[in-house]
């Protein structure tokens, strides 16, 4: 099999092509950039299901003084007494594995760390605006039922939130992103096969003279077939070449500022969107040659 004459075939069906081929590459690009983008997402729900869930708890936010929650009107701030007796309930419950109480100070450095990048949000509130809290750790997360309604009502309890329910609502978001993505992309994987089809019957049109005297000549099945496969490589190469730069892009400008704005999301790690590139390089290419080749068994008589 001549080297040379096959990548002179390629660069004919490329340049002939041109058109067409570019529109194959930037439909692989989209396609595998929203395939990667849904496996990023999903590999950011896995980290944070993992993180977060053996920190599930809930919290009692104590009353304080002018307090504006109605279970704090005309009382002042919850006195010490209080805050050992309801600790010693607390501890108290079956469901209950541990209880912290957090300072006014020690909530007024997690809300520091947590929106350390809106100065502005960070200027309005001092530390005598946060509330204090018991911070209470369920034995199972999912059975805070009892400890919830206990704490409901309980004498110097301005607001009682459960971390279940917010990370049920934020996980179902990103499950439905996640979905919403994979489903374009299977759209554009779609797209892409059949574009990339017609892509190679056109150039085997064009050529049909180059294979008619090739196959008269003796020339085998994969000889004739190989240009065409190549092309379609080289065109799903390309186009997971830009996926990959835009599921790079994707990292540093979507995942990294949902950390930043959302208290809840964790750091996406590079290994990540690295395995997530090379996937989706891969099933690009896959598609590629496997569009080519079926196309070319149907519509090329070799």
């Amino acid at each position: 099999m001549r080297a040379n004459f096959i990548f002179s075939e390629v660069w004919i069906g490329l340049r002939r092509n041109l058109t067409m081929t570019i529109a194959v590459i930037v439909t692989v690009a989209i396609g595998m950039a929203l395939l990667g983008i849904g496996l990023l997402i999903n590999a950011q729900v896995g980290h944070m299901s993992s993180y977060w869930s053996d920190k599930v708890q809930l919290s009692a936010f104590l009353c304080k003084k002018n307090d504006v929650f109605e279970a704090c009107k005309g009382r002042g701030a919850v006195s010490q007494q209080e805050k050992d007796q309801l600790k010693s309930r607390i501890q108290g419950m079956p469901q209950v594995e541990q209880v912290t109480f957090e300072p006014q100070q020690e909530a007024y450095e997690k809300f520091k760390e947590a929106y350390s990048s809106n100065t502005v949000f960070l200027n309005a509130v001092k530390a005598e605006d946060m509330p204090e809290s018991f911070r209470v750790k369920l034995k199972d997360p999912n059975d805070y039922k009892a400890v919830f309604d206990a704490l409901k009502g309980a004498p110097g309890v301005s607001n009682v939130v459960n971390d279940q329910e917010l990370l049920d609502k934020f996980f179902g978001f990103m499950n439905k992103l996640r979905l919403s993505a994979l489903i374009v992309a299977l759209i554009q994987v779609f797209a892409a096969i059949l574009l990339i089809g017609n892509t190679v019957r056109l150039s085997a049109y064009n050529r049909r003279r180059e294979t008619g005297i090739m196959r008269l000549v003796g020339a085998s099945n994969l000889y004739i077939q190989l240009p065409f496969v190549m092309e379609g490589t080289i065109a799903g190469l390309i186009g997971g070449v830009i996926s990959a730069v835009m599921l790079m892009v994707a990292k540093v400008v979507l995942f990294d500022s949902l950390q930043t704005n959302f208290v809840l999301a964790t750091q996406l790690d590079w290994a990540d969107v690295a395995q997530v590139i090379t996937f989706t390089t891969v099933i690009g290419v896959v598609i590629c040659i496997l569009a080519s080749f079926f196309t070319l068994r149907r519509y090329l008589r070799v």
